[in-house]
């Protein structure tokens, strides 16, 4: 039997479907064959929210909790956010992991330095210094330079490793002094990861941080748009992270965070309107 649960899992799917295939009837797509009509300037307005689309929205957001069942009680995530992240859609998700019974246990922002290519020597060399001030174990040591500045930054916010609190501090305290992350004075590891994408980031560091982040942690969810996930769902090597599509809106977002239920038991998977996996991942 089809439980209830399932049964509004499938109805979000169709909605969201629904909702992509009015936006693309009346954007890009729906200028194909028509050579008379003039060319607009491209635009960074996001998607127009048609009736169904805010239907699905709505939907979406009334039925989080029937979705979520509680399912991050007594959980702690830490959000990790991008340079460029959107500040509204960190905070919408950061209210969804609590709406799902989870605990924000902080939230590191990613500074600019980090995914510079010009930075990529200072990030090697602090990256060696930490790996080494650590000692053996702790980062792997054949890796490449964003698979352990990744792997690094999943030891400071994750705890799904074996590394005392201090130790933990001391990288957090490493990246802030190269002005590579800051982190709340409060901070408290988590073992699930919720990644927010902003603003292009080279795709080899993005894919390497993502490695090596889902190396120490127990669940990563990576959330952002379809372009900015379109190269590291191609990595074969980040599939242990989930990505989930279009969380700038609350059908993506209750996505995102039942992805990040699902990542305690199951990891990877590519979700949303884009994803190959499906719209909505079931935990």
């Amino acid at each position: 039997m089809i439980s209830y649960r399932h049964h509004i899992v499938s109805l979000v799917a169709v909605f969201l479907a629904l909702a992509v295939g009015v936006a693309l009837g009346g954007g890009p797509l729906s200028d194909l064959g028509r050579d008379d009509k003039p060319v607009s300037a491209p635009t960074t307005q996001k998607r127009q929210v048609t009736p169904a689309a805010a239907y699905g929205d709505a939907f979406a957001t009334a039925s989080a909790a029937a979705l979520y069942a509680n399912g991050l009680r007594d959980r702690a995530v830490s959000l990790v956010t991008m340079p460029g992240a959107d500040a509204d859609t960190v905070s919408a998700l950061g209210a969804q992991v609590e709406e799902a019974g989870g605990i924000i246990a902080g939230t590191y922002d990613v500074q600019p330095a980090l995914t510079d290519d010009h930075e990529k020597s200072l990030v090697d060399t602090l990256g060696s210094q930490l790996a080494e001030q650590l000692g053996a174990g702790a980062v792997s040591g054949d890796v490449s330079t964003y698979v352990r500045i990744g792997q690094l930054l999943g030891l400071a916010v994750s705890g799904g490793a074996d590394l005392p609190s201090s130790e933990a501090l001391t990288v957090r305290q490493g990246l802030a002094g190269a002005e590579l992350l800051t982190s709340p004075e409060d901070a408290v590891r988590a073992p699930a990861v919720l990644v927010v994408l902003g603003d292009d980031t080279n795709p080899a560091i993005l894919s390497g941080m993502v490695t090596g982040l889902a190396d120490k942690a127990t669940g990563v969810v990576v959330a952002g748009s379809a372009a900015g996930l379109a190269d590291l769902r191609a990595e074969s090597d980040a599939g242990k992270a989930a990505t989930v599509d279009g969380v700038d809106d609350p059908l993506g977002q209750v996505t995102a965070v039942l992805a990040v239920i699902r990542s305690f038991s199951v990891q990877g998977g590519s979700f949303g309107a884009s994803g190959s996996d499906g719209a909505v991942p079931i935990p």
